[in-house]
C-alpha cells in the first residue's frame, strides 16, 4: 500500500510562539523502516504526540498493529489513525527538503555526522524556522530494531544522526530513540522560552502572621518552653522564619490547628493529673 503526501501547508496565521511551533512541527515526518514489533510503533506514536508531532510514517513494516501497539500508544490514537504506510523509502520521503537518518553505528559513507541536539538546531535554523523556506519539510528516519538502516537507506539521507549515549552500551530501544530525537527538536524550536509558571496563592497577611505568632507564643508558654519574661528574642526569630517562608493563609490555618491540638493535649493532661 502506498500513499501520497500533500506538501502544501497554510502559512502560520499568527506570529506567536505557540502557533509558530505547531506550524513547524507539522512539517516534520518521523519515518520507521521495517519495524518488527508492534509495541514500538505504538510507543513511537506516543513519543511523537508528547512532543507535539503528528506525522508517523511506516515503510514496509513487519509488525502488525495489534493490541500491544494500541496499548503502547496510550492516548496517541489519533497519531495511529493518521499514520501512513509506504512500500519504499523514496515514496515516504517525497517532498522532503532535508532527511536525516538515525544510526548507532558509524558508516563508511561520507555523511555529515550530527548528534540529536545538533540535528535539532540545524533543522530549526535552516529549515523549520527559516523565513525564506516557510514550507520546507524534513524527515527523521529510523531503521529496524535489530539492524537499523541499511547503507542504501542511509544513502537516501542528507546526514547521519547519532544519540550520544554510553559508548560501552549505546543501543537504545527504537521508541526511546524516537522520543529523544523528538524532544531535542521541540526544545530547539522552543529556544529559551520559560516553562509555564504554577499559580501560587497569595501569602498570608501581616495580621494573620501576627495572630499566628501570638498563638504560637501562648502555646510555648503552656509547654513551659518559652521564658515568659524574655519571649521577644525567640518570637522575633520565628517571625523572621515565617516572613522568609511566605506562608499562605491555608498554611496559617494548618499551623494554628496544630497549635490548638497541642494546647488541647496539654490541658487534658493537666486535668488528668489533677484528678
Amino acid at each position: 500500500m502506498t500513499a501520497k503526501f500533500s506538501t502544501k501547508h497554510e502559512h502560520c496565521p499568527e506570529n506567536n510562539l505557540e502557533s509558530a511551533l505547531e506550524y513547524a512541527l507539522q512539517r516534520v515526518r518521523v519515518v520507521l523502516v521495517g519495524t518488527t514489533h508492534g509495541g514500538n510503533i505504538g510507543a513511537s506514536a506516543r513519543a511523537l504526540k508528547t512532543m507535539g508531532l503528528s506525522r508517523l510514517i511506516l515503510v514496509q513494516p513487519k509488525a502488525k498493529l495489534d493490541a500491544e501497539a494500541f496499548s503502547m500508544a496510550s492516548n496517541a490514537l489519533d497519531v495511529m489513525d493518521n499514520m501512513q504506510r509506504f512500500d519504499d523509502l523514496d515514496a515516504a520521503l517525497m517532498g522532503c527538503h532535508w532527511v536525516i537518518g538515525a544510526s548507532a553505528r558509524l558508516r563508511d559513507r561520507p555523511h555529515e555526522l550530527m548528534s540529536t541536539r545538533q540535528m535539532a538546531e540545524y533543522a530549526r535554523r535552516n529549515w523549520l524556522m527559516n523565513p525564506q523556506l516557510p514550507q520546507a519539510e524534513i524527515a527523521l528516519v529510523f531503521g529496524r530494531e535489530h539492524s537499523g538502516l541499511s547503507n542504501v537507506e542511509l544513502g537516501r539521507c542528507h546526514a547521519h544522526m547519532m544519540i550520544p549515549a554510553n559508548p560501552v552500551y549505546s543501543s537504545l530501544n527504537l521508541a526511546q530513540a524516537v522520543q529523544i530525537a523528538c524532544y531535542e527538536l521541540r526544545q530547539a524550536l522552543l529556544g529559551d522560552t520559560p516553562l509555564p509558571s504554577l499559580e501560587s496563592p497569595p501569602p498570608a497577611t501581616h495580621d494573620a502572621l501576627e495572630n499566628l505568632l501570638q498563638h504560637w507564643q501562648t502555646t510555648l508558654h503552656e509547654l513551659e518552653f518559652l521564658d515568659p519574661q524574655h519571649p521577644r528574642h525567640m518570637m522575633q526569630k520565628l517571625r523572621s522564619l515565617l516572613q522568609r517562608a511566605q506562608i499562605t493563609p491555608n498554611e496559617v490555618d494548618i499551623l494554628r490547628g496544630m497549635l490548638t491540638a497541642v494546647q488541647r493535649k496539654i490541658r487534658n493532661t493537666g486535668h488528668n493529673h489533677d484528678a
